[in-house]
């Protein structure tokens, strides 16, 4: 059983897509439905929160200034200093009825990024790749997509519709992060508890998934055995983030709780931190 921590205590409606910049030694999350950015200083244990004009759900390091913020709308830039944002690709901007969720960015620097019905209305989404100031639909008809993360070497992608209860694998170009084969199952899921959700590859290849509604961060080997659970002390755990010393962090949420659930699962929304000795595999900078 690992160690967990809260990290924040602020409950979260749609916790989602945490990432840990190396650089600002700094975790950042997002609540989709409360159009914000939560970040957490390890430097001087802070926590603080910036408000969005729209949905957000993940993010990436453009560069020292700059950080690139997946949205409702689309790719968008946005300065450290300033909090400006600069429109960087429209994605499904037109489309008043979706919005984004996971994306995870591969060893090229690409950037894969799922799109979603705001009411998870079905197939309404698909997942993209972004790269080079070129936008490309991999995969169309998606209903939730999530556990977008990749192998160490750049050679292997995995995704799921978590309606669908299967963890899917495809081979990938290491220089582009573009699908060089045909997905296929790498984990069925069938009737277990919970659903597949946000997921990262540790340095070792070792996949680490979210599962909502089943209150654990599963952990499998790279050919798919599942090798341990680690409890969260909350019913909907959405997706885990490296943060170094072998520790991961989790967001959690509270949507399609009534507010007897929400007593009853007092975390719901919080955010944690696992001690499960991960060896850390850290996200690359986005190539725009």
């Amino acid at each position: 059983m690992a160690n967990i921590s809260i990290l924040s205590e602020h409950r979260c409606a749609l916790g989602e897509g945490p990432f840990y910049c190396t650089r600002r030694n700094t975790l950042f999350w997002f609540d989709i439905l409360g159009k914000t950015r939560h970040q957490h200083d390890f430097a001087t244990g802070k926590n603080s929160a910036v408000a969005l004009p729209e949905m957000a759900s993940a993010m990436a390091v453009l560069d020292d200034e700059n950080d690139l913020i997946f949205t409702e709308t689309g790719l968008w830039k946005r300065n450290n200093e300033s909090g400006f944002l600069t429109s960087i690709a429209p994605i499904e901007a037109d489309n008043s009825q979706t919005r984004s969720n996971d994306a995870r960015v591969h060893t090229s620097g690409a950037f894969w990024l799922g799109t979603m019905g705001k009411q998870a209305q079905n197939k309404a989404g698909a997942i993209y790749h972004y790269r080079n100031g070129k936008l490309t639909k991999l995969y169309a008809d998606i209903t939730i997509p999530n556990a977008i993360c990749f192998s160490p070497d750049g050679r292997k992608a995995y995704y799921t519709d978590t309606i669908l209860a299967k963890l899917m694998s495809v081979s990938v170009d290491p220089e582009t992060g573009l699908p060089n084969g045909e997905p296929s199952i790498f984990l069925d899921h069938g009737d277990n508890e919970g659903g597949l959700d946000g997921a990262i590859v540790d340095a070792e290849g070792n996949i680490w998934i979210a599962l909502w509604g089943a209150s654990v961060i599963n952990y499998y080997s790279p050919d798919g055995v599942l090798k341990a659970s680690h409890a969260v002390d909350a019913t909907q755990p959405s997706c885990p983030a490296f943060i170094g010393g072998g520790k991961i962090a989790v967001t959690t949420a509270m949507e399609g709780m009534d507010e007897a659930a929400k007593q009853s699962d007092p975390n719901a929304g919080k955010t944690f931190v696992l001690d499960v000795a991960a060896v850390p595999k850290f996200e690359p900078l986005v190539t725009i």
